[in-house]
């Protein structure tokens, strides 16, 4: 019977029984000793490290590949529908925001993934077959370093691009300023973001010069209203008639899901020569407080011309000196 110390011993004494060139060599010592165990050739023994060492290791190091990109690919996705499910909270439109920009996420990080783990591969495979990779090991980090100097400006872009879209500051159909480019987002990529002004231009804007991001979008929106009532007009019923119009619109059927939160008059705001500016402000659901404005006004306007009560009136003063001569405030004869 056949022992576990002759299976063990019969390998050993095949590498010890075997060629030089087997010793060696580059080539996989162990499939060179099998075959010239078996058949006693030194060239057959050689030659199978070529015909079924060398392809059944490469093959070996594709499935290994293979496998690590597919647990890496599952583990992303797991992490993605978790992020998907986490913002269920955050109403229809929040979620949907945040599975687009989880699958994006998901997909650069499946990109990232698959260049890693085949570049080792086939840097694996180039040692297999016997180059010597230490030389292409350091032309890439000296071509790296002559990207990453040469192209600064575009990993720059790049990098900014993939920390926007972690933090979400902000996505496609946000009403964002970004400094000179504001309107609405159109495209965000991992480059550039493209940006629509109110009259139609098209602005593209690279990630990596965008120092500030002003989000009129995220969550909830405020409108806020500045009232210009004359210094004649009661102060306490203009704000019960500012309260009373705010109340209206909140009340009102067709703005219920638009006004989030009850309107406050907060009160006197300004002091100026010519009238006292009274501010009322509502909460409201994002990209809605433009809409809402434009509602108030209408209402605010009838409801004034209905009450009495005037809106501030631009004055000048005038001071006539002797007969026929007017001098106005600034001094300039007119």
């Amino acid at each position: 019977m056949l022992s576990l110390t002759s299976v063990h011993s019969a390998p050993t004494q095949a590498f010890l029984d075997m060629p030089a060139t087997c010793r060696t060599s580059d080539s996989d010592s162990w499939t060179c000793a099998a075959v010239y165990h078996w058949t006693g050739n030194e060239t057959l023994a050689h030659g199978a490290t070529w015909l079924i060492g060398k392809p059944l290791a490469i093959l070996v190091i594709l499935l290994v590949a293979v496998v690590v990109r597919w647990l890496a690919s599952k583990a992303i996705d797991r992490v993605v529908r978790r992020a998907e499910n986490a913002s269920l909270g955050a109403g229809r439109v929040g979620h949907n925001r945040r599975a687009a920009r989880a699958r994006s996420l998901g997909s650069l990080l499946k990109s990232i993934t698959t260049t890693v783990v085949f570049g080792i591969a086939a840097v694996m495979i180039l040692d297999e077959l016997g180059m010597n990779v230490a030389p292409i090991l350091a032309s890439a980090g000296v071509l790296g370093l002559a990207i990453g100097f040469g192209a600064q400006n575009l990993v720059k872009d790049f990098l900014s691009g993939v920390m926007m879209m972690v933090e979400d500051q902000y996505g496609v159909g946000d009403e964002v300023d970004l400094g000179e480019a504001i309107g609405t987002v159109e495209h965000v990529a991992l480059r550039v973001t493209r940006v629509r002004d109110v009259n139609g231009t098209v602005w593209y804007v690279r990630n990596g010069e965008i120092l500030r991001v002003g989000n009129s979008s995220q969550n909830w929106a405020r409108t806020v209203l500045d009232v210009n009532v004359s210094y004649d007009q009661d102060l306490r019923k203009v704000r019960e008639v500012l309260q009373d119009v705010a109340h209206g619109l909140w009340d009102d059927e067709d703005y219920k899901d638009v006004i989030l939160e009850e309107p406050e008059v907060w009160g006197v705001q300004a002091l100026n020569p010519d009238w006292v500016t009274v501010r009322v402000t509502l909460k409201t659901a994002p990209l809605k407080q433009w809409g809402v404005a434009r509602e108030m006004r209408e209402r605010i306007k009838a409801r004034f011309d209905h009450e009495g009560i005037s809106m501030q009136v631009p004055q000048r003063l005038f001071w006539q000196q002797g007969p026929g001569q007017v001098i106005t405030p600034d001094g300039a004869p007119e």
